[in-house]
């Protein structure tokens, strides 16, 4: 499978973990950027993504230039998450046991605007209707103030991509996280959304 220049890989459950390393350095240096700010470490990635290898139906979508990794796409079934990304949904009324989470999509600057984030959303949703369990597809993202000094002048987020896939921001559904913003300094907790889609036919 290819997009934007790039070969795709669809990779689930255990069989991710020889990408681990990559995705971890890949994970620390996109999220380092505009609106995350996130300070991570590969040790604490690798705890992170350690989740993926115990789920059997986890998929990191791969997105390699060559044998490198460049971008990545993943998901896993909300009920296998943690209680952070569950109780919003508990509280809502809807079962976590119906929706498959969209965990993040990451690409390096130098391959973004080649369509790759329609490519990762197509493997992913096709990944949660193929599990033939799942009525909704689901992801959050991160609140930060418009005018937050830190804001790069002439940032265009996601929000356009995300209302043309079918998303829809549920005001309802939050979670607070907390990460570290500089190198050795404490968590701090941010604020994020959902936006949710139904899977055609469910």
């Amino acid at each position: 499978m290819r997009a934007g220049g790039l070969s795709l890989e669809v990779v689930t459950g255990a069989a991710v973990e020889p990408w681990l390393p990559a995705l971890a350095r890949l994970r620390i240096a996109v999220f380092r950027e505009w609106p995350y700010l996130y300070a991570g470490s590969e040790a604490y990635e690798r705890e992170y993504l350690g989740v993926y290898l115990r789920s059997p139906d986890s998929l990191f979508v791969l997105a390699k230039d060559g044998g490198t990794v460049v971008g990545a796409s993943s998901g896993m079934p909300l009920d296998e998450e943690s209680e952070a990304f569950r109780v919003p949904f508990e509280r809502a009324g809807i079962d976590p046991g119906t929706v498959f989470y969209f965990a993040e999509s990451v690409l390096l600057p130098a391959y973004r605007g080649r369509g790759l984030g329609h490519a990762f959303f197509d493997a992913r949703e096709a990944h949660a209707a193929a599990l033939g369990r799942f009525s909704l597809t689901a992801f959050c993202a991160v609140e930060r103030d418009p005018a937050d000094p830190r804001r790069p002048a002439g940032h265009v987020g996601n929000e356009h991509l995300w209302r043309k896939r079918g998303y829809e921001r549920r005001e309802d559904l939050r979670c607070t996280l907390g990460w570290p913003e500089a190198e050795g300094g404490p968590d701090l907790p941010h604020e994020l959304v959902f936006r949710l889609r139904r899977l055609p036919g469910r």
